[in-house]
């Protein structure tokens, strides 16, 4: 059950819908019902939200400004939700797992029965995230806050700069991306040269040392590639990659961000640690996680 004013929800419904009907359709609710709510809200706020005509709804300024914190508001209260439901579970046997496209659990579902004969009582809770450079910030600088571990590709620079740490479960081999429609799309491997009059989408200089090490590689030794810069992973760059043509530096777990994306191993030596990341301080919880996962990693 919420446990912000409810009004503000219905406020919100219509700000959004510009409309008492459809608010009250969203609602399953009556528009005089709506708009009893508007008029309680306004009235306890002394302040008028909506100008009301024959053209329709338009928010005051003291109704765009309640809308913006609105939207924080709400979320928040979600999020206070969320954690008091994992303080009233066990919270010592579980283990909340943040999951996007990009930062997939499937290797720890994968290790389950190791997992489990180290620590027979734990429990995994996956809670989806969208994975935005915000989001992920977020998310990385308060792990243990709603989110316990992150899987995902990670060097120290990274771990720096989001403040978190990792416990590196493999290296992985770094792949391309290309459309489905690509010339290259049928190879089964491609070498440095195919890549040639191609434009290869990179991480920006000085995000990650072993995306700089292949980029100074290409600049060097292989100038037929034209390398593309890019801030942050999410699914606008996947979709950039598909939409443009071009080639796009992935990993092979990634396959699934993308349906019309291939993902294609490439003749060179370069890789990224992949792993676990953490709270720079994990709590008792999270130690015995990693002490069952170091263990469900060696008895492989």
């Amino acid at each position: 059950m919420p446990i912000y004013n409810l009004q503000l929800e219905t406020f919100l419904r219509v700000a959004l819908a510009g409309s008492f009907n459809k608010a009250a359709e969203q609602n399953h609710i009556t528009p005089s019902a709506v708009i009893k709510q508007i008029n309680l809200l306004e009235n306890d706020l002394g302040l008028q939200l909506f100008e009301r005509s024959h053209r329709g709804l338009k928010l005051t300024a003291a109704g765009e400004s309640l809308q913006t914190d609105a939207i924080y508001i709400l979320e928040y209260s979600e999020a206070s939700i969320r954690r008091a439901k994992n303080a009233a579970d066990n919270v010592e046997e579980i283990i909340r797992i943040g999951i996007s496209p990009l930062t997939p659990a499937q290797f720890l579902i994968d290790l389950w029965p190791r997992l489990h004969a180290f620590w027979e009582t734990v429990k995994f809770r996956l809670i989806p995230f969208e994975n935005n450079e915000k989001n992920a910030s977020d998310i990385l600088q308060n792990l243990q806050r709603d989110i316990d571990v992150v899987a995902g590709i990670f060097d120290e620079g990274l771990l720096d700069y989001r403040q978190c740490a990792a416990v590196e479960i493999s290296q992985e081999p770094i792949c391309c991306a290309v459309s489905v429609h690509h010339r290259l799309a049928d190879k089964k491997r491609l070498a440095m040269e195919d890549l040639y009059g191609e434009k290869l989408m990179l991480l920006h200089s000085g995000q990650m040392k072993y995306v700089d090490r292949l980029r100074a590689d290409i600049r060097k030794n292989h100038r037929e590639i034209q390398v593309v810069d890019f801030d942050f992973y999410d699914v606008e760059v996947f979709n950039q990659c598909e939409n443009g043509n071009h080639a796009l530096m992935a990993m092979q777990m990634w396959g699934n961000v993308h349906p019309l994306l291939r993902i294609i191993p490439v003749k060179w030596d370069y890789k990224m640690p992949f792993g676990i990341l953490h709270a720079k301080q994990p709590s008792a919880k999270i130690q015995h996680f990693l002490a069952a996962l170091e263990y469900a990693v060696k008895t492989l």
